[in-house]
């Protein structure tokens, strides 16, 4: 069963390929600021952290979901993620400036620590699947209690929604730490959280030299915790695949809870 990801981010390839899973990558192709920017005028307010990198990973995935791949139609489940990070109530995104970085690591450090928000969206796209195989999964496999630390149950929706953020505009609160997700028709749409604490002596010095590494600058929250990053974070609250950019336990359940698909179907074998 072919699995594929609406990104050319080499952190999510990595992760679903240490699991046995080897992606098709496709670049989405998706101005980002702009649908941001269309919400948020929309809504007339900013967009919290669920809603912006659920809106995101929706985007994405649509925007591979209704493509054709070498010419021939998408076979298989469609991923799209997005993540950011948020300190002190503002959310940050890649800095892409060495300067942003480092005035990003001096707002982190000063506050502790953050909550890097995680959104996920898959679409089935398989040319051979049952009408009521999703309808049937979401029954089956209610899931757990949905607090903090563990994946909650699929909460289904009648219709993907037609406000500024489509069916992202039901995934509700999230609790720091937390998760939620909500399935639509072929779409099951997640956000996963992980709260982290930073180490409280990083000096400014080491925040120099991390920036000029190159690392932190096109990463959400200008850090990773899979690479030089990973030495000044003392804790992390939540699945650390989330902060890397893809929350393993979320897309396993959203792929047996919202479709019946067990995780070892997608192994590349």
């Amino acid at each position: 069963m072919r699995l594929y990801l609406a990104s050319t981010s080499p952190a999510r390839r990595a992760l679903l390929a240490q699991t046995g899973i080897e992606p098709v990558l496709v670049a989405p192709g998706v101005d980002e600021d702009a649908a941001v920017d269309a919400a948020r005028a929309e809504l007339g307010r900013e967009l919290t952290g669920p809603e912006l990198v659920g809106l995101l990973a929706v985007a994405k995935a649509n925007a591979v979901a209704d493509a054709r791949i070498a010419g021939s139609a998408v076979d298989g489940f469609v991923f799209g993620g997005d993540s950011a990070f948020e300190v002190d109530g503002v959310l940050h995104g890649k800095p892409h400036d060495p300067e942003v970085a480092k005035e990003r690591w001096r707002q982190m450090l000063a506050a502790g620590g953050g909550t890097l928000w995680s959104g996920h969206c898959v679409v089935d796209r398989r040319l051979d699947r049952g009408a009521d195989t999703a309808a049937d999964a979401a029954t089956d496999r209610p899931g757990g209690a949905g607090r903090a630390g563990t994946v909650p149950p699929v909460r289904r929706v009648d219709a993907p929604g037609g406000g500024p953020l489509g069916i992202a505009g039901n995934l509700g609160d999230v609790a720091p730490g937390g998760s939620t997700l909500v399935a639509a028709g072929d779409h099951v749409v997640a956000v996963d959280s992980a709260v982290l604490t930073f180490a409280e002596d990083v000096s400014l010095d080491e925040i120099d030299a991390y920036v000029a590494t190159g690392e932190p600058l096109e990463v959400a929250g200008a850090f990773t915790i899979d690479g030089r990053a990973a030495a000044y974070i003392t804790r992390i609250d939540g699945a650390p695949s989330a902060v890397v950019g893809l929350s393993l336990p979320v897309l396993r359940s959203m792929l047996l809870r919202g479709f019946g698909v067990a995780w070892h179907d997608l192994w590349a074998l």
